[in-house]
């Protein structure tokens, strides 16, 4: 078949009807034929209105959201040192406006949708704009590159010469990305060449004529999509990426603005020559090419960085595979979405090779215009953010630049910066003449420039590593320098304190009775016990724990309803040499069952009203906190033991499984209060309140907070903790200092007490248990501003005895990005910010808190991970 004939079969094509050419593309692919191997016709002539392809319908629905965006740009700029031939540069650009059709487009809306219309004729006067002082050209470049377009009025080409001298000119053309790429700039400078050469020697120009124009090949694009091209290729789109995916967790400086300025920069770097034969040799080994290994390689070590296994990048394609849009102007280049499974076990060259297989595959499905992949994974649109990916990579090779060369004229081309970021990070490589260089452009709104310059070190890193041995596993390839690692572990663990504690608890609260019997040591409801009767009342039943065999690291189960009793068991339980197991009652019967088995506890202290309530196990002998015990002396018991031995035993809250119990010594919570003091000054003066259940490790907190500083302990009754009005008016009327909240229980109470004129006496709210989100503190903060209460956050878990670090809040942090910022640790814990396969990350980098020394729970690995626990260095110090 000829090639007149092809190009009659695409025509008959494009005029039928869906349906009938439907049935045509199948009779073609029935014969081993596929329309995208014949010719595209020029029949834009037989249409009365023309369609805009799926690409321009991209930026039209970007134009009309943001009208004031110079994000989709496209500058070049040309210095012309030499007798510049004014009249000739004019006749060139009005052929080149006539030669290409989409120079001389706009766009409007109609009830079908936008169109695009083609007008006549259109020049654009040239007149040198002088310029005095050079230093002024960068000012004027970027002014003239910001410039905004009207879509639907046009032109959406600028023209503009600055004059330096009689003999120095600079070129700066500007056009809206809807009628042209990157490719088409270089089209466009080749034919302004070509036709200034011929207009200045007086000759007709030679540029072969165009088969086609832009309009064109949009229709020819749409009929063949819609004729069941666009199924088949969105079918591998959709099981390949499967949604719209996450957005990228990428370590910024500041929080996502709800819409995006587009506001970037750019950081340039180069390969040494070792590196790059290093990577080419790589690929020539692993039968691929230099992009895909430079692809897998930034999605590694955006993995590294984010934590996030499946990667999604975009990739630019100039979709220029057809010989009729080789010297056509115009927006061709479709995007593509390559993702990656990445783990940190996965040894580098078999992510190489499942990124070999993503290109491929994309190649083979490449004219999906990514509009379409857009509106069918149909991800959540937000204009903080690009849909489907955040971060673009983009690569290009050719052989050695060359000059570009005008009758009496040296040509140079600008390499101006742009100072726009369409997407949160792009990555481009560029290989010339052998020579390997790439760029990290970046969204200012996110990314500082310093955060950038170690992102690229690390990059670079990453692939000297991947060079000297691909069969590392992606978690091992190194990120960080040496120097690096060591600062990164030395800055944030200086040498810990160390804090003897060698007394027991119940010790130091027998100190307090004996120095202040008669202080007030307990409150609830109307009444009240001292320290003196607390003392004695706890002895007693010690003595019956220690007659019924409790002694030092003896589990002795606790149920109670809140009041004096359950303080008295758990003190009891302690002078008896035991370790307390909280059992609530108020929680489900699976879980006390749960929680009395794992414990083998084989003695249970509770109240006559909840024996039948408790599902207490065969075996376990039952003594009541509310029978009578004065047959027991009231001095305190003499048991051998220390600090090391167990004070409770915890169960977590079971959110990643089972509960598990936590066997906390002694020594664990006096070094935590003897480590906190200098923040604290905690002392006799100090009214608490038991506001948590004492099942719950903040009751730690409370419980000893209180009683061995010599203060006053209330205890919260459990109707009251769930009236944020009664609750407030009970911490006025106890004169509370000490207050213990998680943000969200601390959240119902705020406002009650904002709302509220009565004073009160608190000096600190520590908040712990959960995260904290700090601009819901707004409220609190308009009231007292920096004033007292001092609002303080301490991270910690169960495993690590309650606290792991302190961190004061202002009302500047109101303004921080800061979700929950934990600040620095007590000063006898180390702490270890690592990713999953414990490399520490990189600064900025979100990882898991991992932490040793002093506080961990008995049992644990010297430097522990507490479970489930991300966190952001922005968080802390």
């Amino acid at each position: 078949m000829t090639q007149l004939d092809n190009l009659s079969l695409v025509q008959r094509f494009i005029r039928l009807p869906l349906a009938q050419r439907q049935a045509f593309l199948h009779k073609l692919h029935s014969k081993n034929m596929s329309l995208a191997t014949l010719p595209i016709p020029a029949m834009r002539d037989e249409f009365e209105s023309l369609d805009l392809s799926y690409a321009q319908e991209r930026q039209w629905f970007l134009w009309q959201l943001d009208r004031h965006s110079a994000a989709y740009h496209v500058p070049t700029a040309l210095r012309l040192r030499g007798a510049l031939d004014l009249p000739a540069l004019q006749r060139s650009f009005d052929a080149l406006l006539a030669r290409h059709d989409v120079l001389r487009t706009v766009f409007v809306d109609s009830a079908q949708g936008p169109r695009q219309l083609v007008q006549e004729r259109l020049s654009l006067a040239i007149e040198p704009v002088v310029l005095l002082d050079e230093s002024a050209l960068k000012a004027l470049i970027d002014d003239e590159i910001a410039g905004l377009f009207d879509l639907q009025q046009g032109p959406l080409l600028r023209v503009k010469l600055l004059q330096l001298a009689a003999d120095d000119h600079v070129l700066v053309l500007t056009q809206h990305h809807i009628i042209c790429d990157g490719a088409s700039a270089r089209i466009m400078v080749n034919d302004l060449v070509q036709l200034y050469a011929a207009h200045r020697s007086g000759q007709a120009p030679t540029l072969a004529a165009l088969p086609i124009q832009y309009a064109d090949y949009a229709i020819w694009q749409r009929k063949w999509m819609e004729a069941g091209e666009l199924e088949r290729q969105l079918a591998y789109w959709t099981e390949r990426l499967g949604d719209g995916g996450e957005v990228l967790p990428l370590p910024t400086d500041r929080p996502r603005p709800a819409v995006q300025s587009h506001r970037g920069a750019r950081l340039d770097l180069r390969f040494d020559a070792g590196l790059t034969q290093g990577l080419k040799y790589l690929a020539q080994r692993e039968s691929s090419t230099l992009f895909m290994v430079l692809l897998a390689s930034f999605q590694a070590l955006l993995h590294r960085y984010s934590g996030q296994s499946d990667i999604r990048v975009g990739v630019p394609v100039a979709n220029r595979n057809r010989p009729e849009t080789e010297g056509l102007i115009g927006f061709f280049v479709n995007t593509q979405v390559l993702n990656a499974q990445v783990r940190g076990d996965l040894p580098f060259e078999q992510l190489l090779a499942q990124v070999k297989q993503a290109s491929l595959g994309a190649q083979a499905h490449q004219d999906l215009p990514f509009e379409q992949l857009v509106q069918a994974l149909a991800p959540q649109r937000q204009a903080s953010h690009s849909p489907l990916f955040q971060v673009m990579f983009n690569h290009q090779s050719s052989g050695a630049a060359q000059a570009l060369q005008l009758p009496g004229l040296q040509v140079e081309s600008l390499d101006w910066r742009s100072h726009t970021a369409q997407f949160d990070l792009t990555l481009d490589t560029h290989e010339t003449d052998g020579e390997l260089a790439a760029s990290l452009s970046y969204a200012t709104d996110l990314f500082d420039a310093s955060t950038v310059q170690h992102m690229a070190e690390h990059w670079l890193n990453l692939l000297h590593g991947i060079v000297a041995d691909p069969r590392q596993r992606i978690g091992e390839l190194p990120l960080l320098t040496a120097a690096e690692q060591q600062q990164h572990i030395g800055q944030w663990n200086p040498a810990p304190n160390s804090f003897p504690g060698e007394a027991c608890l119940h010790q130091r609260i027998a100190e307090q009775a004996r120095w202040r019997p008669d202080a007030v040591a307990l409150r609830f409801n109307a009444q009240t016990l001292t320290y003196g009767e607390l003392n004695a009342q706890a002895n007693r039943r010690a003595h019956q724990l220690i007659a019924h065999g409790v002694g030092p690291d003896v589990l002795v189960g606790l149920a109670a309803e809140r009041g004096f009793d359950m303080l008295v068991g758990l003190l009891a339980i302690l002078k008896a040499g035991g370790a307390y197991v909280p059992l609530d009652p108020t929680y489900p019967q699976d879980r006390l069952a749960y929680m009395m088995q794992d414990s083998s506890i084989r003695l249970l202290l509770t109240q006559a009203a909840l024996v039948d309530q408790l599902p207490v196990p065969d075996g376990v002998q039952t003594l009541l906190l509310d029978a009578d015990v004065s047959a027991f002396a009231d001095s305190d018991p003499h048991v051998v033991m220390d600090a090391a031995n167990l004070a409770y035993v915890i169960y977590t809250s079971g959110s990643t499984g089972n509960p598990k119990g936590t066997l906390l010594p002694h020594h664990n919570v006096l070094r935590l209060f003897e480590a906190t003091e200098p923040w604290f000054n905690f002392g006799a003066q100090d009214v608490w309140s038991l506001f948590h259940s004492y099942a719950f490790d903040f009751s730690v907190w409370e419980i000893f907070g209180a009683l061995l500083h010599g203060g006053e302990l209330l205890i919260v009754p459990y109707d009251i903790s769930r009236s944020p009005q009664q609750f407030h008016e009970l911490l006025c009327e106890a004169g509370v200092t000490v207050l213990n909240q998680t943000p969200s229980a601390f959240k119902q109470l705020m406002h009650e007490a904002c709302a509220d004129s009565r004073s009160n006496a608190l000096r600190y709210v520590v908040f712990g248990g959960e995260a904290l989100d700090v601009k819901a503190l707004r409220p609190w903060f308009d009231k007292h501003g920096d004033a007292a209460p001092q609002l303080i956050n301490m991270y910690g878990i169960t495993e690590t005895t309650v606290h792991v670090t302190y961190r004061p809040l202002s009302l500047a942090d109101l303004e921080q990005d800061a979700s929950s910022p934990i600040g620095e640790p007590i000063a006898d814990l180390s702490w270890y910010l690592l990713d999953g396969d414990l490399n520490p990350v990189p600064k900025g980098c979100i990882g898991e808190l991992y932490v040793g020394r002093a506080g961990l729970a008995r049992g644990l690995p010297e430097a522990w991970r507490p479970h489930c626990v991300a966190l952001h260095p922005r968080s802390v110090r």
